[in-house]
């Protein structure tokens, strides 16, 4: 056993030592163990770190997604980039919030019971699955690396934002369950602490997916800034059902007949967390989802777990639902709970049809072959039900708790309607529903700030409603963009969708890892990016984006196919255009530092007629990945590159590419489209962030 499996160890034994004492109400014993199964865990973690940056191949996992050339951000990052790593990261941070229960004093002790019991789970899980098992037979010199998809800055930021979400939604869940075993289980006491963390797991999950949003906009293939994407769809219906937890928590402490809401909310919450991370990891997204790129070995041991979270809930819920108080849900329709709750009943629609699309592939892998729905299911099933949730805000936001009272009127919400719509249809809409969601946007913007001004909305529940009414404005203006595709010529202006646009030409980063292809839109530079691999193949693509006031101009170069393949065969010539070819022979040679790499050693001759120039190139294969780098001949006139070699080497394919000179003049076919206001869609994303952060962090002071 591995120092990293006697922590992992010690971490679910000291967990299930904690949930126990804390069952019993040993106190001070639960919290000793609490910290020594923290302390465990961080142990753990720092483990896994110090293998990262020692570069230990013979550690699978690193030797999966790390590398000698990985700069140190994605070295740190390749700690939640598998799933083993990921898992070690929830089961961090799930810790930590351990430590801040224990520490704050404000969860009952049935309640710590039901949470470190969760946690010796997730400790159970990533022993088995453990990041640390060593490789067998041979200790590599070198890692496979990390997907060159993943070399990306918001690498470091949207998974820990994600999984910090998921591990807090532990906390309502355990103050459910708590309740529910514990002499009054129709007790109300856990509402405002549950409401607290939920506001934290909200904020986080939200700016976790918009955080992916906005990295799979910038990345070409990932379907935009939102494609309706399995794996994307795994994280949006944990974040929607945690907005349903936040308002159904918020009413039951004004009417106790929705208690039994709420503990059906923080269940589902939670459990749903648990399912999206399942089916992102279970292996049946691999065909259906761009984002796709963990393992399956998990996802059975995951399924388990969550049907049990899942199940003890509702048979405890189900035991108790007689003791729960009985009256009225909400006193008229004119009052604020009966609009909270029908927002919150739009949400569960929206969040069910999300999960029923996303869960298609594992549904009809039951009786067939996996299939997956399209993006027009979404479209088509959640577009309206947007609008009725938007429409429903305006008087969720404007009336007050009770009969009958408004912070405002109606008169400026109605205005600002027909006045988003207007402005939608000038800009291009011209779907009707589109065209209704800009409308009610505009409505809940204008009905938020007023409900402020009058003091019946706090300044952080304001600034998340108007931040989520900027983000869907934008959303209904993300098709009224136009687009077109063109060839580009080097410093050739064209004048597309209004704007003048100037290819400038291709350059070769000096790492020769990247191609940047340089434009010029209305004056302003911008750059589309071609990340390499080792073999000098394209590997990951970004747009040029052109930011400014009326919205984004989107260059997306198409893959640009340089060069051309040829077989050289021993002893013979081949003549390509001015130049002949000639494979002189190839030589393996041993690696003394790695057993399972070869090295290959391949002599080609390059004559222009008066110059002949013997170039050696070297083809180093290991595992699975096999590099070589291209060659200049000739003083630059052209390059090539070994791309395979015959088992009886008698012959080689290469590649022939053209200097980098010309390459970088060669004309290139881009398409260009615009983005109308998309800077909103970012913008409103802070401000619902900020305004559920502040919630939270106000919640919190007044729970303490």
């Amino acid at each position: 056993m591995t120092i990293g499996a006697v922590f992992l160890s010690l971490c679910l034994i000291f967990a299930l030592g904690a949930s126990f004492s804390w069952g019993i109400k040993k106190v001070s014993a639960g919290r000793s163990l609490a910290l020594a199964s923290f302390f465990a865990v961080l142990m753990a973690g720092v483990l896994l770190f110090w293998l990262i940056l020692s570069d230990r191949f013979d550690i699978d996992y690193v030797w999966s997604y790390s590398s000698l050339d990985l700069p140190l951000l994605y070295k740190i990052s390749v700690f939640w980039a598998g799933q083993q790593g990921s898992f070690l990261l929830w089961l961090l941070f799930h810790a930590s919030a351990g430590v801040l229960l224990v520490w704050r004093g404000r969860l009952a002790s049935r309640g710590l019971a039901v949470f470190f019991f969760l946690q010796s789970l997730l400790a159970a899980l990533v022993l088995f699955y453990s990041p640390f098992f060593v490789t067998e037979g041979y200790a590599p010199t070198d890692g496979a690396g990390m997907n060159p998809l993943l070399q990306d800055p918001w690498m470091a930021v949207h998974p820990p934002l994600v999984f910090l979400g998921y591990a807090l939604l532990a906390v309502p869940y355990a103050a459910s369950l708590g309740t529910l075993l514990s002499d009054e289980p129709d007790s109300r006491e856990w509402l405002s602490f549950a409401r607290s963390w939920s506001l934290g797991a909200w904020a986080l999950l939200g700016a976790g997916i918009f955080v992916g949003a906005f990295w799979a906009y910038k990345v070409l293939g990932w379907g935009g800034w939102w494609g309706w994407d399995p794996v994307e769809n795994s994280s949006l219906v944990p974040w929607l059902a945690a907005g349903v937890l936040v308002h159904i928590l918020r009413v039951a402490r004004v009417r106790a007949a929705n208690l039994a809401l709420a503990h059906l909310a923080a269940i589902f919450a939670y459990a749903l967390a648990l399912y999206g991370t399942f089916l992102a990891r279970s292996g049946l997204l691999g065909d259906f989802s761009v984002h796709s790129f963990s393992g399956t070995s998990v996802g059975l041991g995951l399924a388990v777990v969550d049907a049990f979270v899942l199940l003890a809930g509702l048979v405890l819920l189900a035991r108790y639902a007689g003791r729960f108080p009985r009256g009225e849900q909400y006193p008229a329709h004119g009052s604020r709970e009966f609009w909270l709750l029908l927002g919150c009943l739009w949400l569960c629609f929206i969040a069910f049809i999300v999960f029923i699309g996303m869960s298609m592939p594992l549904i009809t892998a039951l009786w067939g072959d996996p299939a997956a729905v399209g993006t027009g299911f979404y479209f088509r099933t959640t577009a309206p039900l947007a609008v009725l949730l938007l429409f429903a805000m305006v008087p969720g936001v404007l009336f007050l708790y009770g009969i009958g009272k408004k912070a405002a009127s109606w008169h400026l919400p109605a205005l600002a309607a027909v006045l988003g719509g207007a402005a939608a249809l000038l800009l291009g809409l011209r779907d009707v529903r589109e065209l209704l969601l800009a409308a009610a946007a505009a409505a809940v913007l204008v009905a938020s700030r007023l409900s402020w001004r009058r003091g019946a909305l706090s300044p952080a529940a304001s600034l998340a409603h108007q931040g989520t009414a900027m983000a869907l404005f934008a959303m209904a203006l993300s098709s009224a963009g136009a687009g077109s595709t063109l060839e580009f010529l080097p410093d050739e202006p064209q004048q597309v969708l209004g704007h003048e646009i100037v290819y400038r030409g291709m350059e070769l980063t000096e790492t020769r890892r990247q191609k940047e292809y340089v434009f010029s839109v209305d004056g302003a530079e911008a750059r589309a990016l071609t990340k390499l691999s080792a073999r000098g193949e394209e590997a990951a693509r970004e747009p040029a984006i052109a930011h400014g006031p009326a919205g984004d101009v989107y260059i997306a170069p198409a893959p640009v196919a340089v060069g051309h393949e040829v077989v050289l065969r021993r002893g013979g010539f081949l003549l390509e255009g001015e130049l002949g070819y000639r494979l002189e022979r190839v030589e393996e040679e041993p690696d003394p530092d790695d057993a399972e790499r070869r090295i290959f050693l391949v002599h080609i001759a390059v004559t222009d007629g008066e110059t002949v120039e013997l170039l050696e190139a070297s083809l180093v294969a290991s595992g699975m990945k096999a590099s070589t780098e291209a060659v200049p001949v000739l003083g630059g006139q052209r390059r090539l590159r070994v791309v395979g070699i015959s088992e009886n080497r008698k012959e080689v394919m290469v590649q022939i590419l053209p200097a980098i000179e010309e390459e970088a003049r060669l004309p290139l076919t881009a398409s260009v489209s615009e983005k109308p206001l998309l800077w909103l869609l970012w913008l409103g994303a802070a401000f619902a962030f900020g305004g559920t952060a502040f919630a939270a962090a106000k919640a919190t002071r007044q729970e303490t």
